[in-house]
């Protein structure tokens, strides 16, 4: 009998342990305590991270890390925004210097054992070939003997590699360091052929081409690239902060959320939405934050739809289609656990 109610008690104690709040882990008590979130970016991808004329940064990767300094700290601008090269990124990730990766950094098996943690994808892309109209190309199938700019450090090199060795085509790499000087060499008519994600040709030829109708994006794609934020191994509690922020703002678009309706659906009754919104539950105290952590997070930059369409979507100058970024309600993979 003893052994029984010390069973029960022992189980109604995990499960209170397990109610309670979250104890604060390093890295939130890290940011908590300078009191600004340390997010490492692309040195300049349209799109994705990109400063503008007045030096802001703008872009999908710069709202994620938005939106995850507004759920930990209540103020999306309490953030230090820090540009890194490939070469440079998952280091910056593993020695502290940065406390999240939004980069447009593929998740790969390598990289997730070796001292890595990703967050939910917010990008599903895929490596493509831009080709001058003039060169008469209509398929990476032509390209034998062609001579393909490419970044050094990245998964765009092996990918190359893989799918032209593959088919026994031929071609000749020209391996730069920086994206910018990959685009400059391009243009410049070093290359036939210059090879990145999609996303990144779409945005090179939308900002950077002089003329961007001069230049084809093959139909190929040569490979799959998740891409998403980077956190560093072991640190679990800020995993779920940063992987439950994004969730969150997805979730917000399939339920209606929106930044300029959040306050407005504050009051709806749907158990769903007031969960998300912190008026019932206690989602935030079991990440270690506040029960309006998502509502922060949403108000601040939008719900996952609306940071799509403006960065990179139909109110953009990239005008991509969302394809397998759509939510899952819509055919496409962008699927977020229940919020409960």
């Amino acid at each position: 009998m003893k052994s029984r109610l010390w069973g029960a008690a022992l189980a109604v104690t995990c499960l209170t342990m397990f109610a309670g709040t979250a104890q604060a882990g390093p890295t939130l008590d890290a940011v908590k305590g300078r009191g600004q979130l340390f997010c490492g970016v692309n040195a300049g991808l349209p799109g994705f991270s990109n400063p503008d004329s007045q030096g802001k940064w703008t872009g999908l990767d710069a709202d994620t890390c938005r939106a995850v300094a507004a759920a930990v700290l209540g103020d999306a601008n309490k953030i230090r925004f820090t540009p890194l090269s490939a070469q440079q990124r998952l280091t910056a990730v593993q020695t502290g210097e940065i406390d999240v990766l939004a980069r447009n950094t593929t998740w790969t098996l390598t990289r997730d054992a070796q001292g890595l943690n990703f967050a939910p994808t917010t990008y599903y892309d895929g490596q493509g070939l831009m080709v001058p109209k003039s060169l008469g190309v209509t398929s990476a199938k032509q390209l034998d003997g062609a001579t393909i700019c490419v970044q050094m450090g990245t998964t765009t090199e092996l990918n190359l590699s893989d799918w032209f060795r593959t088919r026994n085509i031929s071609f000749k790499p020209v391996v730069i360091e920086a994206l910018d000087e990959v685009n400059a060499a391009y243009f410049a008519g070093r290359c036939d052929v210059m090879t990145a994600d999609v996303s990144a040709l779409a945005g090179t030829r939308a900002t950077v081409a002089p003329k961007p109708d001069d230049h084809l994006i093959l139909p190929e794609v040569l490979s799959k690239e998740p891409l998403g934020p980077v956190v560093r191994h072991g640190d679990d509690q800020w995993r779920d902060i940063v992987t439950w922020t994004i969730y969150a703002l997805i979730e917000a678009e399939e339920k209606g959320i929106t930044a300029a309706n959040v306050d407005a659906k504050l009051k709806d009754p749907d158990p769903g939405i007031q969960r998300l919104l912190g008026v019932q539950g206690d989602m935030g105290p079991l990440l270690g934050l506040d029960k309006q952590w998502a509502y922060r997070a949403i108000k601040a930059v939008g719900n996952y739809g609306e940071i799509f369409d403006r960065n990179v979507g139909k109110g953009s100058p990239l005008k991509l289609d969302r394809g397998l970024n759509g939510l899952w309600t819509n055919g496409g993979l962008m699927y977020a656990p229940p919020i409960r």
